[in-house]
């Protein structure tokens, strides 16, 4: 007998006992459902009071609603005219101190929330457009970057309740961070259009950055 066949013979069926092995040792499907857990308000005996509900641990120090951004840690703004609602009128224009300090705050807050979509431009061409998402309008089109037709209200409200396939960022941005992203915005938008002035950009690039979404 040929003493490599008589050494397959043997490794064939030792490998299939392995794979059959390695696979029964896997994950069931339903194991993450069914694994032992306590549902709201069950009872529990292993607790004193019987309920699986615990009370807070002692110690535990509340959160301001003003330092809180939104729910579901808080159902509360600030008071006044500044956060008081989640909207504000199509009219208003940004209600602080428009100075270097709040559009830097406004382009970080832009950068971490807005760019993944808007594009750090502001062109509507951000990572997850580029991944296959749908393509919001450029700040740069003719709607967005005229203060006449697009308030800077209409870019607050937009944060607070979210339009299209955009959903709300109530819960991640404060009130007072909307109109600094509003502020940034507008700078964007002035920046731009003063570098196609100075020739920085050229009028192709312009058409670019404006897309074509209206």
């Amino acid at each position: 007998m040929n003493p490599r066949r008589w050494t397959v013979g043997l490794l064939l069926p030792s490998m299939a006992i392995l794979v059959a092995c390695a696979a029964n040792t896997g994950c069931k499907k339903d194991d993450m459902a069914e694994q032992p857990k306590f549902r709201t308000y069950e009872p529990a005996t292993m607790f004193i009071d019987g309920s699986e509900a615990r009370p807070l641990v002692a110690g535990v120090v509340s959160r301001s609603p003003i330092h809180t951004p939104g729910s579901p840690y808080s159902y509360q703004w600030e008071p006044g005219p500044v956060g008081a609602t989640d909207s504000a009128p199509e009219t208003s224009s940004i209600p602080l101190l428009v100075d270097a300090t709040l559009i830097e705050r406004g382009q970080e807050r832009f950068n971490i929330y807005c760019a993944v979509c808007h594009g750090r431009l502001g062109d509507g061409n951000g990572m997850i457009v580029q991944r296959g998402f749908i393509r919001p309008p450029s700040f740069h089109n003719d709607r967005l970057s005229d203060p006449k037709q697009t308030t800077d209200a209409h870019f607050y409200n937009v944060i607070s309740n979210g339009r299209g396939a955009m959903f709300s960022y109530a819960e991640r941005v404060a009130p007072n961070d909307r109109w600094a992203i509003a502020a940034y915005v507008r700078t964007l938008q002035a920046s731009v259009k003063q570098a196609v002035k100075d020739g920085s950009i050229s009028k192709e690039e312009y058409v670019a950055l404006r897309g074509t979404r209206p």
